[in-house]
């Protein structure tokens, strides 16, 4: 079994623990802002380490929508290379926990479509996107 290397940054790594030490009943909003959150189990693509990583809930159907915005910085977040390499996540919402594949999206109008809700889920997205010049990672994480 794989080593778990916990979030470097102070509060995802406490929004992390809270997250998983009380089964998915305590910190589930993200940064207590009242926004719903998930937790995406990945594999490190260059340690092998397991990561975790507080993401908005946004949910299509079945599916959950991850977005790589890191608030719209000029980077993005490790975690999008390490899905890019290795697709098998977990997303625990609240106290289910559920193995999916993670697919980046690249047709455009799939793209568009996803954007709109994501936005409308999490209003701040478009503000991220207005801050940076790199196109947002958008990845769609399925059952299976």
């Amino acid at each position: 079994m794989a080593d778990y290397i916990p979030p470097t940054l102070d509060w995802v790594r406490k929004q992390v623990e809270e997250y998983e030490a009380s089964g998915g009943t305590r910190g589930t909003t993200l940064l207590d802002t009242g926004m719903p959150c998930i937790v995406v189990t990945h594999t490190g693509n260059q340690t092998g380490a397991i990561r975790k990583i507080p993401l908005m809930r946004v949910k299509v159907d079945k599916n959950y929508i991850l977005v790589g915005s890191m608030g719209g910085q000029p980077k993005n977040p490790v975690w999008v290379y390490n899905l890019r390499a290795n697709p098998s996540v977990e997303i625990r919402d609240e106290t289910v926990v559920t193995a999916m594949t993670a697919r980046e999206v690249t047709d455009e109008d799939e793209r568009a479509r996803l954007w709109k809700v994501c936005v409308e889920v999490f209003p701040p997205y478009g503000e991220y996107k207005a801050k940076t010049t790199r196109k947002i990672p958008v990845f769609v994480a399925e059952p299976g």
